[in-house]
């Protein structure tokens, strides 16, 4: 029914489900292009229930199988979340068009596992299906969220030979996906390169200068895109006031924030607060940021005061660190990220009795600290590693080479900082835990697995810790190589023994 699809198409999702259930009442009998627009229905408020429902009522009438039915199906799920089910659907699919394509590929880009994206772009293009914008677009986030920079490259070639590299949304994706992967060159280069750009090229190549470090080219390319005629949106100012908060603009922070409703009439979200509040605290005004905090407009989320936590955390502040902490716990009792963080302040300050109270709440309430672990790209393959997983074969190798490298780090000055090992241990434990951080053992497999001078790329799914960030900074310099270290924060480009971020993060 053209009703059905029209309101499908325009948002109005729920009217759209409201209508086709008074068909199936009683109007005439739905066919695979009413029940392809109900379930684009479904998928645009994520209505799981109501899909399955109709994905019953379709199999009743035997039209599960018919192509604009199944590609609706497999759509639905993957926006629902239920990729397992949207791959079944698509399995068994006799006909695959490209919007079944590109929706199962978008489902595993957007809710995982990534890998299943790469693997579909290369069984796409063995059954000669044509590579389209969003296909593309999805894998490229696939491998921006894998950090897998070879994986990467060669879709980047795909999207050339399908003459698709100056589309603008997956030039966009490009700029996301060479940022996310650690090469902040490439990712500019694409942009330089787009015949077109709009708002989300626009955004991407701010927020990707801003998480590297250039702030000042972040600056530049917001004045640039206003003199273009795209106006910033709030996704904007969260790149430049992100850029502000990695580097300690403090005022230049608060006139970017205050400009946003005054000149450009966007209302400051939270995400915006959160910026603010980062940069308040890691610049030490953490009482200007928990004040902040209390004026806000609106209710604040857990995500801002997680960010004045981690403030609290850089300074030492146990005192606040508390207070911060009763209203994370307040709004979730199992918030793993914050007990740990209120840890590791009070380790940090000596205060033990302190930490066995929040391990046994910890214990208590069944909350388990998440584990830190670091990843790097060899030969096209993902390589993982965590302190005490023997699980690589080379492991004996990567502790010689790191024992190896460590005398020759302390031969050039570098003094092992144990105020980083949060346990209370004897010193010679102290100094081996610090040893093999997962970032350590991810560098010494890049050292024996790559020839010499090429560029190493590490991602860490938690912030790096100050000595492991002294430790690579001797390391690049020993062994004459740069090293990239993306942590939860920000990016870390090593070179020459200098950090990027100056030692501010």
């Amino acid at each position: 029914m053209p009703v059905i699809a029209g309101l499908a198409q325009h948002g109005q999702c729920e009217e759209a489900l409201k209508l086709f259930y008074q068909m199936q009442q009683r109007g005439p009998m739905p066919n695979q292009f009413t029940f392809g627009s109900a379930l684009k229905a479904c998928s645009g408020v994520a209505a799981a229930a109501e899909g399955y429902q109709i994905h019953a009522h379709a199999v009743k009438l035997g039209l599960e199988g018919e192509v604009f039915t199944a590609s609706a199906l497999v759509d639905m799920y993957a926006k629902c979340g239920n990729t397992k089910d949207a791959r079944i659907l698509f399995d068994r699919m006799p006909e695959r068009d490209e919007v079944s394509w590109s929706g199962m590929i978008g489902a595993y880009a957007q809710n995982g596992p990534a890998e299943e994206a790469l693997g579909l772009i290369c069984l796409m293009k063995r059954e000669g299906m044509r590579m389209n914008p969003f296909a593309l677009s999805s894998v490229l986030r696939a491998c921006s969220d894998l950090a897998a920079p070879e994986q990467a490259k060669q879709i980047h070639v795909q999207a050339i030979y399908a003459g698709l590299e100056s589309n603008v949304f997956v030039g966009s994706a490009l700029v996301d996906m060479y940022a996310k992967c650690g090469s902040i060159e490439d990712s500019c280069l694409v942009f330089e390169d787009l015949p077109e750009r709009n708002l989300v090229s626009w955004n991407s190549i701010i927020v990707a200068c801003a998480n590297h470090g250039h702030v000042m080219k972040a600056f530049e390319l917001f004045d640039q895109m206003q003199n273009a005629g795209v106006k910033p949106d709030y996704v904007t100012f969260i790149g430049v006031l992100s850029a502000c908060a990695h580097v300690g603009l403090v005022d230049r922070g608060y006139e970017y924030f205050n400009s946003m409703n005054r000149d450009h009439g966007i209302i400051p979200r939270m995400d915006h607060y959160t910026c603010m509040v980062g940069l308040l605290g890691r610049a030490g005004r953490l009482m200007d940021a928990e004040l902040l905090i209390k004026e806000m407009p609106f209710s604040p989320d857990i995500v801002v005061w997680r960010a004045l936590l981690g403030a609290c955390a850089v300074h030492h502040n146990s005192e606040l660190a508390a207070r911060v902490a009763k209203h994370i716990f307040e709004m979730d009792p199992e918030d793993h990220v914050s007990y740990v963080i209120l840890s590791n302040i009070y380790a940090a300050v000596g205060k033990w009795d302190e930490v066995a109270k929040v391990r046994k709440l910890m214990r208590d309430s069944g909350v388990r600290k998440e584990a830190g672990y670091s990843w790097i790209e060899v030969k096209k393959k993902v390589h993982y590693f965590m302190v005490g997983d023997p699980a690589n074969p080379q492991m004996e190798e990567i502790y010689a080479e790191l024992a190896k490298l460590t005398e020759e780090m302390k031969k050039a000055g570098y003094m092992p900082d144990t105020n980083y090992v949060l346990h209370k241990v004897e010193m010679d434990k102290k100094e081996h835990y610090l040893t093999y951080h997962s970032e350590k053992l991810a560098i010494a497999f890049g050292l024996i697995n790559t020839s010499a001078g090429t560029p190493l790329k590490i991602m860490k799914n938690l912030r790096v810790c100050g000595d492991c960030h002294t430790a690579i900074k001797f390391m690049c310099k020993i062994v004459e190589r740069e090293i990239v270290l993306r942590d939860s924060n920000r990016f870390h480009h090593f070179k020459d023994g200098i950090c990027s971020c100056g030692d501010y993060w």
